[in-house]
């Protein structure tokens, strides 16, 4: 369905754009507006009040989802010896060392959605960093990604761990589910993610720091929540129940 397509139209025409809706409201709308013949996902938009070109207001960082993404994640360990062996009982898509490294750099291989590192092949892996810097894959410490225990994160990860970080304006993009979910689940993820943002919130932002808040599906339109009732009131505690 194309954002301006026909259904993309007649669920703009549901929606009343200038409302800002309640978490349980704004996910009941995006379950209902979505009408592509795929399981879309829904997607959490948020605007912090802080200046991402300041290293110091910079927020990122990773979560487990509670009702998790309902998407397979292909995880790829950079890892050697015990550690290798680890990974993949923990069911890793991916696990190498210094040819998994070889891979990457000289094949290109890219086939996976998530990339760890154990502190000891950091040296190697940082010569990857054009490769899986911009494509947002490059292990990073703050992430969880570089890590000795690499078993329980591979674990993490294929049951609904996810990475946020701003982008050149301030928004942070995560996925929360599937249309599918009971809208339980949705709201048990949306409420995990806000709860991580205020908590990552840097110390240098001033002013009002969640400035704007959208729900979406991959192809539907986005629904506004207003960020003052991000705490679940009685309506959404019975959309819980």
């Amino acid at each position: 369905m194309a954002r301006n397509g026909k259904r993309y139209l007649d669920a703009l025409k549901r929606l009343d754009r200038r409302q800002l809706y309640s978490p349980a409201e704004a996910i009941d709308l995006v379950k209902s507006l979505a009408s592509a013949r795929f399981d879309e996902t829904v997607e959490l938009a948020v605007r912090l009040g802080v200046d991402p070109r300041r290293a110091d207001q910079i927020v990122r960082g990773s979560l487990s989802l509670p009702a998790g993404t309902g998407k397979a994640v292909r995880v790829a360990v950079f890892a050697a010896g015990e550690q290798a062996a680890e990974a993949r009982a923990a069911g890793a898509d991916v696990v190498g060392a210094d040819d998994l490294v070889a891979r990457v750099e000289k094949e290109g291989f890219l086939d996976f959605d998530v990339a760890i590192a154990t502190p000891d092949l950091m040296p190697q892996v940082g010569r990857l960093g054009r490769v899986l810097g911009p494509r947002g894959l490059m292990p990073n410490p703050r992430t969880g990604t570089v890590t000795a225990d690499v078993g329980r994160t591979v674990a993490e990860y294929r049951s609904g761990r996810i990475e946020y970080r701003t982008d050149r304006v301030g928004n942070v993009h995560v996925p929360i589910g599937k249309v599918s979910f009971e809208r339980s689940a949705l709201l048990a993820n949306f409420r995990a993610v806000i709860d991580e943002l205020q908590r990552a919130k840097p110390a240098a932002a001033k002013g009002r720091y969640l400035r704007a808040i959208t729900v979406c599906s991959t192809m539907g339109p986005g629904v506004r929540v207003d960020p003052n009732r991000t705490r679940l009131a009685d309506e959404d505690l019975a959309a819980t129940a």
